[in-house]
């Protein structure tokens, strides 16, 4: 089985600073903050899978104020045939698309961060989609 990316668009986007205070903490305190980094899938139709791989930052201590950040990014797949393999298609939603698509949402993420005045904002330019499912797999 394999697939082609029929389209690839923004489904949300929320990107909200309540006020300075939390600005001037983020900006000083970036690094008390994790990526998360999700992935869902909803059948269309017949061969057709929209992929939704979300990116959002969250604190890492309870003490910190709440930015609101996430992105959801949609992939619209189109399978090759009829002959479903479950275990290829697990694959194909959480390792291939989400493989071929992060630098276009890390992208977006990185300049939201960078046009709201935060140079500082690290994000890795990889994920290993394969390690994280083989991780999940394993749990």
């Amino acid at each position: 089985m394999s697939f082609k990316i029929i389209g690839k668009y923004i489904k949300y986007l929320n990107f909200n600073i309540p006020n300075p205070r939390t600005f001037f903490l983020l900006s000083k305190n970036i690094e008390n903050y994790k990526i998360n980094i999700d992935i869902k899938s909803n059948q269309v139709k017949e061969n057709i899978i929209e992929v939704l791989t979300s990116i959002n930052l969250t604190p890492t201590k309870k003490d910190f104020e709440k930015i609101e950040t996430q992105i959801v990014y949609a992939t619209i797949i189109e399978l090759s045939n009829n002959n479903t393999d479950k275990s290829k298609l697990e694959k194909i939603i959480l390792v291939e698309v989400p493989s071929k698509v992060y630098s276009d949402l890390r992208k977006i993420f990185i300049n939201l961060f960078e046009n709201s005045g935060f140079k500082e904002i690290k994000i890795s330019e990889n994920v290993d989609f394969q390690k994280l499912y083989n991780n999940k797999k394993n749990q």
